[in-house]
């Protein structure tokens, strides 16, 4: 039988003061997934088409016909909705982090170049957008290495944080500090602050995600109907931690996707959170390895 390899106690009740900068009450991490392009498809040799995150519902073509109406909403996430929430970021002087899964890079060099440029930082989200838990581990530790290797060679950035799609294999936290290029990984929704574990006997932070501060629900049968939705459940997040934080400040991500948030019906739900947001003092909004990088000078213990 194995072993009970799970921690089900975390902090508990003795949570730690993450003495954010400033005495913020609550640190905002904003991302941004760029995936558009590296998405299953017969056009890279998958048998199917992606059938996930998509205004249409796919799965319901023939092995290896491709599936033009998801691609054509894939492809609105490039070609508009990356642009209009990016410009909104610009506005209002909002750091974010992009989640960049690699080969998009490769696909759009407007957008790659745009990120190139930037100030935020980079979390990488894969070579591709896929399923690292079907991946043999010999194969995941190649992908992982691609992406790292061609994310760094097309921005001149080395992405210091690591997120799969969707879930990690049982392999992926081990290859990730084998590899040896990164300060965290986001493989994780159970805790509001970043904490510590061992991996082989090393030390490795993990900066925990949120699925539900986070668009991918306008797509869920039950989900968000309109950007209402999505702006007061964001805000009534954000209004209980910062009450909280007056005591034990926590962390925040809101999760975006350019081909769902980037609607021009969905991002006055994003544009509404930011002038919420400005209305409170003491919030951190900030990019993730700047959330890593005070960890690892504050609680590296």
């Amino acid at each position: 039988m194995k072993s009970f390899d799970r921690d089900l106690v975390g902090y508990g009740q003795s949570s730690p003061n993450p003495r954010w900068p400033k005495k913020s009450k609550l640190a905002i991490n904003f991302i941004v997934n760029v995936e558009e392009g590296s998405e299953y498809s017969p056009l890279l040799g998958d048998k199917k088409s992606e059938s996930g995150l998509s205004e249409v519902p796919g799965g319901r073509h023939k092995e290896n016909q491709r599936d033009l109406g998801i691609e054509s909403i894939y492809e609105y996430g490039s070609r508009v909705g990356f642009w209009r929430l990016t410009s909104l970021f610009d506005k209002y002087r909002i750091p974010h982090t992009y989640f960049v899964c690699a080969l998009t890079l490769l696909q759009n060099k407007e957008i790659c170049n745009y990120i190139k440029k930037s100030q935020n930082d980079i979390c990488c989200h894969g070579y591709r957008w896929e399923e690292h838990y079907k991946l043999t581990k010999k194969k995941e530790k190649n992908q992982i290495s691609k992406a790292f290797n061609l994310i760094q060679k097309l921005t001149n950035k080395a992405p210091r944080g690591w997120y799969c799609r969707y879930a990690p294999s049982e392999n992926t936290r081990e290859l990730i500090v084998q590899n040896g290029n990164f300060l965290y990984d986001s493989d994780a929704y159970n805790d509001d602050l970043p904490y510590w574990v061992n991996v082989n006997k090393k030390k490795h932070l993990v900066v925990p995600y949120s699925l539900d501060t986070n668009d991918v629900h306008f797509k869920l049968p039950s989900g968000f109907s309109g950007s209402n939705q999505f702006y007061e459940y964001v805000c009534d997040t954000i209004n209980y931690l910062y009450k909280e934080g007056a005591h034990k400040p926590k962390m925040l991500n809101i999760g975006l996707h350019p081909r769902l948030i980037g609607r021009p019906g969905r991002i006055v739900a994003v544009e509404k959170i930011i002038n919420h947001i400005k209305k409170l003092d003491k919030v951190w909004i900030c990019n993730r390895e700047e959330i890593a990088s005070h960890w690892i000078k504050n609680f590296n213990e």
